[in-house]
């Protein structure tokens, strides 16, 4: 397995002491980021690098408040949580090098089996699966699954995701897959798995193998490969190459402490046959939530058009959010959907009967994944307690969506 260790926190100063050593200066920098029309609500921006900026480790405000700053590992782009920005008006930041704190929320990521565990400050955040699970008493072998998301937390430790439950053992945290397929003339299913005829798999999502890993003092994440494998003519087939890029944050929204999780998978066919996606009212990104919302009356969805689990379903929508009480807390988790996937809006399938949803393309008619033409989905994941606030998911949505104006030059 091919993976790089994580960075303590510690470290990134260090490569800024020595990026300045070189040469690349920092200091006498500004960076002006622009509200625009809309304002822009607190969260992140991130901005393209240029060469003259390297040695940047903080950005200060005018009533002197630090605002860390990461860059991406390939040094192009750097990341920082900001504060709200009104409509029309600007945010000027001064850049400086040198030695900075690193939060006390910063993202810190370690492998422990065959699972990555990642920490914002001393908080539980996420966990992604690679390897498959330990299934729970009771529950068949069949359903073993790996390659997603689980537990996922919120900034107060309650936990919005759920796994192996007892109605669809199938169904997993955070997860993507499809449902009905064709593929060689063959009817893999991705979803159900342990479902199949005689409880054997006829598709299957494999962790592949992890590629990255990172902390920091705005982001955490990881980038890895998953194998989708068709085992209904008695063998291991390959069908699709798949790809995971995830980067988490902690952030300040509205006031309150939250957690972004942005999620892009890459899916490309593994060979010259298209895998083709007949019309279906499931699959795709799927979300479980935990146990306390399985009973039906226990938990709460609600769409970008105002639709809750029984208008919405079956419907297309921008956002989607699935909460209720955690322990006696009110929590839970949208999925903002970016405007460059594939039949956006997206259609949406909201169980009527489990805390789960799907983001489901399928939904709208046949369509495939052909040879040579990679399908790129971008989801991002807003982790909060409270009750959803719709007007609140929709100017993230167009954050999300419109990158601020961000300019960097001389004081």
């Amino acid at each position: 397995m091919k993976a790089s260790s994580p960075l303590p926190r510690w470290t990134f100063p260090l490569l800024i002491q020595a990026a300045l050593l070189g040469g690349l200066r920092a200091d006498g920098l500004t960076v002006t980021l622009e509200g625009g029309e809309s304002g822009r609500e607190a969260g992140l921006t991130s901005f393209a690098a240029p060469t003259e900026a390297k040695g940047i480790s903080q950005l200060t405000t005018p009533d002197g408040k630090s605002l860390p700053v990461q860059p991406s590992a390939d040094g192009k782009t750097w990341t920082l949580i900001t504060p709200a920005i009104a409509p029309g008006a600007k945010l000027v930041v001064k850049a400086t090098g040198g030695n900075s704190a690193a939060p006390s929320d910063a993202i810190q990521v370690a492998k422990s089996g065959g699972t990555l565990q990642f920490q914002s400050g001393k908080q539980p955040f996420f966990a992604y699966q690679m390897e498959t699970s330990e299934v729970p008493s009771g529950t068949s072998e069949d359903f073993s699954h790996g390659a997603y998301l689980h537990p996922v937390y919120s900034p107060s430790g309650k936990r919005v995701t759920g796994d192996y439950r007892p109605d669809h053992p199938h169904q997993r945290g955070i997860f993507m897959a499809w449902t009905k397929t064709e593929f060689e003339d063959r009817h893999p299913d991705f979803w159900n798995m342990g479902k199949g005829k005689d409880g054997k798999l006829t598709g299957e999502v494999r962790f592949g193998q992890l590629d990255s890993q990172w902390s920091g003092p705005v982001h955490g994440g990881f980038t890895s490969t998953h194998r989708w494998l068709d085992h209904t003519s008695g063998a291991e087939k390959e069908v699709l190459h798949e790809k995971w890029s995830v980067t988490g944050y902690a952030v300040q929204i509205a006031g309150a402490p939250a957690y972004i999780l942005d999620l892009v998978t890459t899916q490309t066919c593994a060979g010259q046959a298209p895998l083709k996606l007949p019309k279906y009212h499931y699959g795709g990104l799927g979300v479980r939530g935990p146990e306390q919302w399985d009973p039906v009356d226990k938990v709460t969805m609600l769409t970008s058009t105002g639709a809750d689990r029984i208008k919405g379903d079956g419907t297309k929508a921008s956002w989607v959010w699935l909460g209720g009480e955690v322990d006696g807390t009110f929590t839970g988790t949208a999925v903002l959907m970016h405007p460059d996937n594939f039949r956006f809006p997206q259609p949406l399938r909201l169980n009527p009967k489990n805390p789960q949803l799907c983001i489901a393309p399928s939904a709208e008619g046949d369509w495939s994944i052909e040879p040579g033409k990679s399908l790129v989905l971008r989801y991002r994941f807003v982790i909060r307690d409270g009750k959803p606030d719709a007007a609140l998911l929709d100017r993230l949505l167009h954050d999300y969506s419109n990158p601020a104006k961000v300019t960097v030059g001389p004081n």
